[in-house]
């Protein structure tokens, strides 16, 4: 063989086994990826269906917060519009209160309630995009009743 085909065969080779390394890890990283979807935009997408799974975050609605017979947490996720009910068995991250950020991520049982295998709170609160910021400003009225009551830290 030739010098300048035992290069095209070794950049041939190469090419393959990028693209099978690159293959491989997409497929492992499918997976871990956790994106999330708010209720609104679960209902909007009628995407609330038994045996579905899902992440769900948003606020905890205040005054959702209760203890079913069993022990287990029962509570609302909330964007402001909608809410999913949540039934997790276990014990709820330290940062985990009412009006706080949360992601639950589980299954959808026959009630339309996310039974949820894992809750997070999510940290920091004083943090908030300003669009996010921006948008619950707009939907708490002219009088401001209800807004977010903390400027967004960027």
């Amino acid at each position: 063989m030739r010098k300048r085909s035992q290069r095209l065969w070794l950049i041939g080779a190469a090419a393959v086994l990028v693209l099978g390394a690159g293959g491989l890890a997409a497929v492992a990283l499918q997976d871990s990826v956790a994106f999330f979807a708010a209720p609104s935009e679960l209902i909007e997408k009628d995407m609330i269906k038994a045996g579905k799974s899902a992440r769900v975050g948003g606020l905890v609605e205040v005054g959702s917060e209760t203890h079913g017979s069993n022990g287990e947490l029962l509570f609302r996720i909330t964007d402001g519009d909608h809410t999913v009910p949540v039934v997790f068995e276990g014990i709820p991250p330290d940062l985990f209160r009412e009006g706080q950020g949360v992601v639950a991520e589980g299954k959808f049982d026959a009630d339309g309630r996310l039974v949820a295998k894992r809750v997070l709170a999510k940290h920091d609160e004083n943090y908030m995009p300003k669009e996010i910021y921006d948008a619950m400003r707009k939907k708490a009225g002219p009088d401001g009743a209800g807004a977010y009551e903390k400027e967004p830290t960027s």
